[in-house]
């Protein structure tokens, strides 16, 4: 066997220092395969080496939460002896190379993470990045990307509900693929992965392995060039089809007391899952990869190691469960093979055509990997820009027109319409709202799901604009009706070994951990994609939040839709008319500046717990949290979602007419009402700003009874621009 050199180490992405470390570890030199091994436990996208020392500051319990960070997804209890289990990821740079599959396999990917403790995914969300509309590449990751996800949940049958697509050519060489999945378990019988027990069955089921997807991990932890496309082939095939069948067999065999530890072959495949499950459980496993599934003849052991072949699981048998576990596999048609055993040394030990291919130790791979203090520096805090610096509209409704054209707010019904979003007859309100709500299946209760990033606010100020994209979250289950339960979070940044890059990461941290404190609203599982930059140019800051909440009754689930005339408009919360960072001052004033708007944690919450109980009250018959575009934009999507219009007036104490119509002010709502008079006294008494603006009816929206657009206008302008972008030649 040939010789380690330095260039096989680098190309194994492990610096200079890290192999030292892996030398001192095994006492000697490693072979080919031990080296594949270290380098993808030691990946960022494995180990979290640059991101875990802040992480560990995140705040990550409550009396409700089950399960927090550290396994395949966390876990909340909903109540009746049922469990939440859900969790977001990315395949960002899969998907940029390849984005069918790429964002397809994501999604297979997170249903994975889900599925494998014991939940039915009932729910998917994805939040998507692209470049400037006008880049040559972007339509075609938009049509690949949108195909992959539809392709896949479709086939597997559950809903995409909900999730994000904004453009920006900060993302032209580096797009954001983040997937979100969240399933119902019963409490009782949540599925780890320590896999505790000498002498137990470790089996391999689903699919056979093949040879894509080698160094995925090792690729997601590294920046792009201008040669991306060669990275191909390591981006990993998927098969709906089959995710449903092995979703389907370990539901099945989880109903039996036949495992002991369950554990998706994801990142790095057969070696992260058989170092993750032995060092949880204190154990050592022993595999003989002559007994793994292959496709493809011929492959070594480095191949069957890395491989990230997908619909594939690793599992540990209680004595005598093996017959059990294969008659339910051989039933769902998939392959189940007995592969190893776990031991009591501690360490992996691969056997190949009866020869020794590999020895590790177990804990130093999984627990010891390298860790960073990066240096870092935090960006100096961008000047907030007065209202009155910003070029007011001659008319108000047409600068109102553009926006709800331009590419971020524009609708987005032409990717949400490719997802299936009624299969398992449980959705109560699917894309377009504030948040999705899903029936808990055979209860009157319902979950509420959303995505949250302001990418904009976090380049201004990575710290504020983490704290609004989790106080956005909770807003939008509040709108809904729904108490905030948990979130979990996909820091997407570029590279952390530049100074300014990881005080984003620090900065973003910090931001949630501010606002899940305030808010009650812990962390209970996550991803970080770090390197996400090519040729030197790195992404924004973009902290993607995906939130859960609970309804204790799905009929009680508000909506943003104007229901009927005559009904008044109130304003929840304060404005000052902030424009800094805003849609506004980008697309109609064409400027990218200013202070992002400052987050008032307490008057969010404030301001929260009285709508979420005014809604329960049955005082309110629409709300929509005011975020993106301002209070006119918010306005106008209440109205096209009733299909019936409203007037409003500014107030005679306000802002500057464009700050306070176009303004990004934090912790807002608009509720209409059949009884302001007992909306107002309430908020009065809960120390909460609140304000009857206009009322619903007619077919226009008017502002000060001078300014005034079509429903219809406005609709023709907010539905064209994605289905006239992607018919484009």
């Amino acid at each position: 066997m040939s010789a380690i050199t330095p260039e096989m180490v680098r190309e194994h992405g492990l610096s200079t220092d890290e192999y030292a470390r892996a030398l001192a570890i095994l006492g000697r030199e490693p072979n080919l395969t031990e080296l594949g091994i270290f380098s993808a436990m030691w990946s960022e996208h494995c180990s979290y080496k640059s991101s875990k020392r802040w992480l560990r500051t995140l705040p990550t319990e409550a009396a409700w939460v089950i399960c927090g960070p550290g396994e395949n997804a966390g876990v909340v209890d909903i109540g009746d002896g049922l469990a939440c289990i859900f969790k977001m990821e990315s395949h960002n740079h899969p998907s940029f190379i390849e984005p069918f599959q790429g964002a397809a396999t994501g999604v297979g990917g997170i249903l994975r993470d889900v599925f494998t403790m014991g939940a039915r995914p009932v729910a998917s969300l994805n939040a998507l990045r692209f470049g400037a509309p006008a880049h040559p590449k972007t339509r075609h990751l938009v049509a690949g990307v949108v195909a992959g996800i539809g392709a896949y949940g479709n086939c597997v049958g559950v809903p995409t509900l909900g999730g994000e697509c904004a453009f920006h050519a900060a993302y032209d060489g580096n797009i954001l693929v983040n997937a979100m999945t969240v399933g119902v378990a019963d409490s009782a019988r949540i599925f780890y992965s320590a896999a505790s027990g000498v002498g137990l069955s470790v089996v391999y089921v689903g699919s056979k392995t093949g040879r894509d997807g080698i160094h995925g991990a090792t690729m997601a932890s590294a920046e792009f060039a201008s040669d991306s496309e060669a990275k191909r082939p390591t981006v990993q095939v998927g098969d709906p089809f089959t995710e449903k069948l092995l979703l389907e067999a370990c539901l099945e065999l989880m109903a039996t007391d036949a495992i002991v530890a369950i554990q998706d072959m994801g990142a790095a495949g057969l070696t992260c899952s058989t170092f993750e499950m032995a060092s949880k459980g204190g154990v050592g496993i022993e595999l003989d990869l002559d007994r793994v599934p292959m496709r493809e003849d011929g492959m070594s052991a480095y191949e069957l190691m890395l491989s990230e072949s997908q619909e594939r699981m690793l599992m540990v048998l209680r004595p005598g469960g093996e017959a059990d576990a294969q008659r339910v596999f051989d039933k769902w048609e998939l392959d189940f093979a007995v592969i190893g055993r776990t031991t009591d040394t501690g360490r992996l030990v691969l056997t190949q055509n009866g020869i020794p291919i590999a020895e590790l130790p177990v804990d130093p791979l999984a627990e010891e990997a390298p860790e960073y203090d990066r240096p870092w520096t935090r960006k100096p805090s961008a000047v907030a820009i007065a209202p009155e610096a910003v070029p007011a509209p001659n008319d108000p409704a047409r600068a109102l027109e553009r926006l709800l054209g331009c590419p971020d707010l524009a609708s987005k019904r032409w990717i949400w319409e490719q997802y299936d979003q009624t299969v398992m007859a449980d959705t109560v309100a699917g894309p377009g709202g504030d948040a999705a709500v899903v029936r808990v299946h055979g209860t009157a209760k319902a979950l509420a799901i959303t995505s949250d990033c302001t990418p904009r606010y976090c380049v201004a100020d990575a710290r504020e604009g983490a704290r609004q994209a989790v106080a956005e979250a909770w807003r939008n289950l509040t709108a809904v009706g729904a108490r905030p339960l948990a979130i979990t979070d996909n820091l997407n940044l570029g590279n952390p070994e530049r100074p300014e890059i990881m005080g984003q990461l620090v900065g973003c941290v910090e931001g949630i951990r501010d606002a899940c404190l305030a808010l009650d609203f812990p962390v209970v599982s996550g991803n970080v994609s770090l390197y996400n930059e090519t040729d030197g140019a790195a992404i924004p800051p973009t902290p993607t939040i995906g939130a859960v909440g609970l309804l204790d009754d799905a009929a009680g689930a508000c909506t943003l839709a104007f229901k009927a005339a005559g009904e008044s408009v109130v304003l929840i919360g304060a404005t000052a008319g902030h424009l800094g960072a805003s849609l506004y001052l980008r697309e109609i004033a064409g400027i990218e500046d200013g202070a992002p708007p400052p987050v008032d944690l307490a008057a969010e919450r404030r301001n929260g717990d009285f709508v979420r109980a005014e809604i329960a009250a049955g005082r309110i018959s629409a709300c929509h949290d005011v975020s993106d575009g301002g209070l006119l934009v918010a306005l106008a999507e209440m109205a096209l979602a009733g299909d019936l219009g409203a007037d409003i007036a500014v107030p005679e104490d306000a802002p500057p007419a464009h700050a306070w119509l176009f303004g990004e002010d934090q912790g807002r709502y608009l509720v209409t009402t059949g009884d302001a008079e007992v909306v107002l006294a309430g908020a009065g008494a809960a120390g909460v700003p609140a304000a009857t603006i206009g009322i619903t009816g007619g077919e226009r929206l008017t502002v000060d009874g001078r300014h005034a657009i079509s429903i219809s206008c406005l609709r023709a302008a907010h539905e064209s621009w994605m289905p006239r972008y992607m018919s484009a030649p």
